[in-house]
């Protein structure tokens, strides 16, 4: 087996561990955002990521870190209002010569981004922003940069501004069951819940020797 096909099952292999922690009900494309089994989501709505938009929250439940950032991903809203943080970023060859150490990448990236919206059932959302075509043009874009959240329908049900990290207090939180919920941390109380909790607070070295061990 060359190194190529053994970096290509390892990064698949990661994806697929990636998804089964984030609770990927329906589908491997689709990350959906609540915790439990509320009614509400026989008919959720869908946001479509591209790989430039990285989520960090949706109604203060932190997204799972995936080892391979740049993934378009679908995730799954509960109808009603949805509060979503997240952070643009492109990456941009160097030219010239590279020196040992020196990235040979330029990573252009936004400060967070905030923006609420009232998702409907069965709606499908994607994020609408101005792509650059330069990495000067990109680096501009960032003092005033702002994405809108359009429906399928061409309507416009939202737009991001600066998140200053106040207006969480406020935002709609995400559904828990009430099967079984610890009183503490009003998080459901099931291995795959830990699993989860778990992986969202692991580090980046942490994820990677769990997936070493569980793949041996």
């Amino acid at each position: 087996m060359t190194t190529c096909h053994v970096s290509s099952v390892f990064k698949w292999l990661a994806v697929v561990v990636s998804f089964t922690l984030a609770g990927c009900a329906s589908s491997v494309t689709r990350i959906d955002t609540w915790q439990g089994d509320p009614v509400e989501a026989d008919n959720p709505a869908v946001l479509k990521a591209p790989g430039e938009i990285q989520m960090i929250t949706v109604n203060g439940r932190k997204m799972t870190n995936f080892l391979i950032s740049d993934l378009a991903l679908d995730y799954g809203l509960l109808p009603g209002q949805n509060d979503v943080v997240f952070t643009y970023k492109t990456i941009w060859a160097r030219t010239g010569v590279v020196r040992d150490g020196e990235s040979k990448v330029h990573t252009i990236e936004s400060e967070r981004q905030r923006v609420s919206f009232d998702a409907q059932p069965g709606a499908v959302y994607r994020f609408q922003f101005d792509r650059p075509s330069s990495r000067q043009q990109a680096e501009a874009m960032m003092k005033t940069f702002s994405a809108a959240i359009v429906s399928d329908t061409g309507e416009v049900a939202g737009r991001s501004e600066l998140w200053d990290g106040k207006a969480m207090a406020d935002a709609p939180r995400t559904p828990v069951s009430s099967s079984k919920v610890d009183d503490e941390t009003g998080v459901a109380d099931t291995p795959l819940d830990r699993l989860k909790s778990v992986w969202s607070e692991a580090s980046e070295e942490e994820k990677r020797t769990f997936l070493r061990w569980a793949f041996e």
